[in-house]
């Protein structure tokens, strides 16, 4: 059962959002709400309302657009400024007047920040955040302190950091969170600060931590806190968050639910929700932000439970948990067998068996496979981020041959340019083919000769093939293979594309890129119309 006395609050709507290369609509930010409440989070911030003119709208928007199930929403702001009274501060009313149920106020725990950046005097500062706690708290709200730069502050003066925390709680704050704003802690230390403050403020008090990555520990910085008496997490989805991110929320709850027990995110009643959600919905965000997911993000990427040693496979196929930390569907992933040139005869079997092809049966096709594997890894594939390509390679062992939709006859391509540096250049290409019992010649521009020859081989094939109009090219690698040639290097070309519903990768190798890419465009045509059950004419 959820453990309702702990809060996992998630910032990344605002924290999240100052990463650099993300930019959240209102309608975004929105989406993101949804999903984090499905997740089970208990706290949302959605941003900061009368700084920002987009969370002002997000906060109005939020109160009749959102159903929350899970979550509430948390609205940020700072203290009153100095001298000034909480009641008459524009910022401070703006808070009330988002109506969020939390509001949560960073407060300056670092006397130098106090009288530094806000240029005023330590008494002020803690003035400052008693007024804004208690005026905020007789209006009827629920109200969570930042305590900003606290970790740096307490090794600057002990004394003022520990003021500021019962400052804050003596005035009525639920929370204080303690931050490592810096992101330049080790687990040690935030232990150790966080007992100094547990002892100062009392077994009752709900301290929270606030981690940034900058020594690359963050989450083992808030999992130290919890440890040394923290019962409130703040982080965001994937890490996000300015520099290099806040403590990933993701890894931090499946640390806390897999590593210690404890049942922090709220499931609905049907079971939804949950563990189970969180590859999908890290995905999902990562979408919305169009931040590509990180494939070796831990629980959540697509690699966090990939193997590709022969000798992990062989072990795997005794018992997965002989290399596996847990088992990737709690976290809503799965286990990958990655075909390269490290791959032994287990994990082409394992890997034909994922794709719903048994080779055990099938000894004589397992020793070719895996003699081709290894050969055409030596000669620059890579199968283990081409899963379509190996399925391919798979099916024509087991039958012989590839599906016959169509068969090549020529293809050729063209780039123009009229005009000096700076002029737009044409692609054309042409391709020349049979399929549906006819000579089909098809000519298509592009951007470019790839983008050409991959409409030219749609314009090709839709006629006969109309399902090809649903498939997309959404990813393009290119990688070089041998510098020693300069331009005469071999080329490998990775290419993902989507009918909407799945998405499928292949790849080709040649003595340039367009050649590598015809193969990679081609593999792709066929193994989406295979999986899609349309039969060869």
């Amino acid at each position: 059962m959820t453990d309702r006395s702990f809060h996992v609050y998630d910032t990344t709507l605002r924290d999240g959002a100052q990463q650099e290369g993300i930019a959240l609509s209102v309608a975004d930010k929105l989406t993101i709400a949804g999903l984090l409440d499905e997740l089970g989070v208990g706290f949302i911030e959605g941003g900061w309302p009368g700084a920002v003119p987009k969370d002002t709208e997000f906060f109005q928007r939020a109160a009749k657009e959102l159903d929350l199930r899970n979550a509430e929403l948390a609205a940020f702001g700072a203290t009153r400024k100095p001298g000034t009274r909480a009641s008459q501060d524009p910022q401070v009313r703006a808070l009330l007047d988002s109506e969020a149920p939390v509001v949560t106020l960073v407060a300056k725990s670092d006397l130098r920040h106090a009288e530094r950046a806000l240029r005023t005097t330590g008494e002020e500062n803690l003035a400052m955040i008693t007024d804004t706690v208690t005026f905020l708290r007789r209006e009827g709200r629920r109200v969570f302190v930042d305590a900003e730069h606290f970790f740096d502050g307490f090794g600057f003066d002990a004394a003022y950091s520990r003021a500021a925390v019962l400052a804050a709680f003596e005035a009525g704050a639920e929370v204080v969170a303690l931050c490592d704003t810096n992101g330049g802690m080790l687990p040690d230390q935030v232990r150790d600060v966080v007992l100094d403050v547990r002892a100062a403020v009392g077994p009752a008090a709900v301290l929270g931590m606030h981690a940034h990555n900058d020594s690359g520990c963050a989450v083992a910085n808030t999992i130290a806190a919890v440890d040394a008496g923290c019962a409130h997490v703040q982080g965001t989805v994937n890490g996000y968050g300015e520099r290099t991110g806040n403590a990933d929320l993701l890894s931090v709850v499946a640390n806390l639910e897999l590593k210690r027990g404890r049942s922090v995110l709220a499931r609905a009643a049907d079971g939804d929700g949950g563990l189970p959600e969180l590859t999908r919905i890290a995905h999902a965000i990562s979408e919305i932000t169009n931040i590509s997911p990180f494939a070796r993000q831990p629980y959540v990427g697509a690699s966090a439970f990939a193997h590709k040693a022969g000798l992990h496979a062989s072990a795997i196929k005794v018992d997965p948990d002989l290399y596996q930390h847990t088992d990737p569907a709690l976290v809503g992933n799965d286990m990958r067998m990655l075909v390269s040139e490290m791959a032994g005869r287990a994990s082409i079997e394992l890997k034909g068996r994922q794709l719903g092809i048994e080779l055990a049966a099938h000894p004589d096709v397992l020793s070719r496979v895996t003699g081709r594997v290894k050969d055409a890894e030596a000669n620059g594939y890579t199968f283990e981020a081409a899963d379509a390509s190996f399925e391919l390679l798979l099916v024509e062992e087991m039958d012989g041959a590839r599906p016959a939709y169509f068969r090549v006859e020529s293809w050729r391509t063209i780039v123009e340019r009229n005009g000096g540096r700076g002029a737009p250049a044409v692609a054309e290409a042409t391709v020349k083919l049979h399929a549906g019992g006819e000579r089909i010649v098809a000519t298509a521009e592009g951007n470019g000769p790839v983008n050409a020859l991959d409409q030219a081989l749609r314009t090709a094939l839709v006629r006969v093939y109309p399902e090809l109009e649903a498939f997309e090219l959404i990813d393009f690698k290119v990688r070089i293979l041998d510098q020693t040639h300069g331009t005469d290097a071999i080329t490998r070309v990775l290419i993902e594309t989507t009918d909407g519903q799945t998405s499928w990768s292949t790849v080709g190798v040649g003595p340039n890129i367009i050649e590598a890419s015809w193969e990679a465009l081609t593999d792709s045509a066929i193994w989406g119309l295979r999986h899609a059950g349309v039969p060869t004419r």
